[in-house]
């Protein structure tokens, strides 16, 4: 069962036809939220490059950076992990072993090699540049009653999809099937879960991104639900933080520098803004020239406290001014681009992946 790739095909229908017309010890909260100004927006003019893949259709992940600024990411569609050499502007295409064509969540480790969650294939991998070596880890298989069968059992891979370093250097992952966060220690290879919800569920909460904090805690979104989460590893605490309203599907997640948490929401043009020490939440939304609403979906916060985010419906990467709180749009010149991902290299370009128009970007503020 595609569970990845059935949010990725919605994500798309949505998007493109807004464009056209817990643990026994969790804990929930659900406060304010106040929201900003809908017309919030300015325009910049920056210098874009782009890069086209060597082949089409390729369903092109959120990327990651290396120390040499090389760009690494998922190619689903072609069953690659892919990784861009601006240096040389080549492309490099590996095939991962046992690859079921859904490697999501790409990150680089400090010295340069590369993890990845390959969702179908139930499995984090490591790959090796220098000596292009990998090593897989592989997750339980989840058995749940099949909806369709009464008599029959399915069995899911858990579903790793995004991941996140915390301060040790181990590996933090969402498993969208098992409705869990899970844990891989580096150094001796073993994963540990942490079921969301008091009783165990499949399918039904979809932990989808996940960030650590300043101060090693866990942040992850479900997206069905309109829940952030936080995840004591020491205790193995959850808290529920619950937006009031209408239900906002959140997917990816980051901490900025002053622990302050932002999420982006899919069904909605919405950033969202959590203060960790008063529960409150801000809403922010980014303005839309089409009918209805769109959807956020990369983020990133930089070195320099900036917020990025990608605008699907909109064919643009937008920066948060935290203090204006105006978004700044930044027009992709290929139409219909679907900017998916986004990473900023050294010299402060953001880079980002082109789903639609199947490349690789980069924009020179």
């Amino acid at each position: 069962m595609r569970k990845l790739n059935l949010v990725i095909i919605f994500l798309f229908l949505l998007l493109f036809t807004t464009a056209c017309e817990s643990t026994n010890n969790s804990a929930s909260y659900s406060l304010s939220s106040p929201k900003a100004p809908d017309n919030a927006q300015s325009s910049a003019i920056g210098s874009f490059q782009e890069y086209a893949l060597p082949q089409t259709g390729s369903s092109m992940m959120r990327p990651a950076i290396d120390s040499k600024g090389r760009l690494w990411f998922g190619e689903m569609s072609h069953n690659f992990l892919a990784m861009f050499d601006p240096h040389t502007q080549t492309f490099t295409q590996i095939t991962p072993p046992h690859g079921a064509y859904s490697i999501m969540g790409v990150v680089v480790a400090l010295d340069d090699t590369v993890w990845f969650a390959e969702q179908d294939a139930n499995y984090i991998g490591h790959y090796f540049p220098t000596t292009k070596h990998f090593q897989i880890y592989s997750l339980p298989i989840v058995h749940t009653p099949d909806p369709g069968d009464a008599h029959k059992i399915l069995a899911l891979p858990s579903g790793p999809n995004d991941l996140t370093f915390d301060l040790h250097g181990n590996i933090w992952f969402t498993e969208m099937n098992s409705d869990s966060l899970g844990m891989l220690n580096i150094y001796t290879g073993a994963i540990k879960q942490y079921p969301l919800s008091k009783t165990k569920s499949v399918q039904t909460l979809s932990p989808y991104g996940v960030t650590v904090d300043a101060h090693g805690m866990v942040w992850f979104t479900e997206s069905t639900t309109n829940h952030i989460g936080r995840l004591d590893p020491k205790t193995g605490t959850i808290k529920l933080f619950t937006i009031a309203g209408a239900n906002v599907p959140l997917m990816e997640i980051v901490s900025d520098t002053n622990g302050i948490i932002w999420a982006t929401s899919f069904n909605s043009n919405m950033l969202v803004r959590l203060d960790p020490k008063t529960g409150v939440f801000t809403t922010y939304s980014a303005p839309s020239t089409s009918q209805g609403n769109g959807g956020l979906y990369g983020l990133m916060v930089t070195a320099r406290g900036e917020i990025w985010v990608t605008v699907p419906a909109e064919n643009a990467l937008a920066r948060f001014d935290t203090e204006t709180h105006h978004f700044i749009y930044h027009a992709i010149p290929t139409a219909a681009s679907f900017p998916f991902g986004l990473v900023m290299d050294a010299q402060h370009n953001v880079w980002f992946t082109e789903a639609g128009s199947d490349k690789l970007g980069i924009l020179h503020e």
